[in-house]
């Protein structure tokens, strides 16, 4: 089985453009703030990416400009990611860091609509989180997604270890017969 680079990074991709997508809004909406479209993409795509810009924001000090750059430098990293022709192992660690990435923000996502102090509970070292886990067609969507690209990978994983195992099974009898 040859394996499709860009099949195997399209989750983490799909991510970066959600996150890309959000800070676009974003500026937009604060350059057209009566746009009722640009409220609407705005309000579908912050779910997914509200914990990561707030914390991008805290800790360098919240430029678009530096964001942009984040971006800019993730997106091209991923781009030549996707044109080598690395292990199989690279593309696994991707996109489950970008699964559990997409879940968390999903998590916090949930956490942040929800109205009820009962549902709502704090960890004994002070973390607040929440029972509730909001699973809107979107957000099924990006977990199946994830979860399917993930299954890819397993199987191309799966599949160069078998190869590089029948190639050193077949040296081995190589070795073995010409000693």
């Amino acid at each position: 089985m040859k394996r499709k680079s860009f099949l195997l990074f399209a989750f983490p991709a799909f991510v970066l453009l959600v996150l890309a997508g959000e800070r676009a809004a974003t500026f937009l909406l604060g350059t057209y703030p009566a746009s009722p479209t640009m409220w609407r993409i705005w309000l579908e795509l912050r779910p997914l990416s509200a914990l990561f810009w707030q914390q991008v924001d805290l800790y360098l000090s919240g430029s678009m400009a530096l964001d942009v750059a984040i971006m800019a430098a993730v997106s091209v990293v991923c781009w030549m990611a996707c044109r080598t022709q690395r292990s199989a192992a690279f593309f696994f660690l991707a996109n489950h860091v970008a699964l559990l990435f997409a879940g968390l923000m999903i998590a916090v996502s949930s956490h942040s609509e929800t109205a009820s102090t009962i549902a709502a509970f704090t960890a004994p070292s002070g973390l607040p989180f929440s029972l509730r886990v909001d699973f809107t067609w979107q957000n099924s969507l990006v977990l199946f997604l994830g979860t399917a690209a993930c299954a890819y990978c397993h199987v191309a994983f799966l599949g160069e270890t078998r190869q590089r195992s029948e190639a050193r099974a077949m040296r081995i009898v190589a070795l073995q017969r010409d000693l």
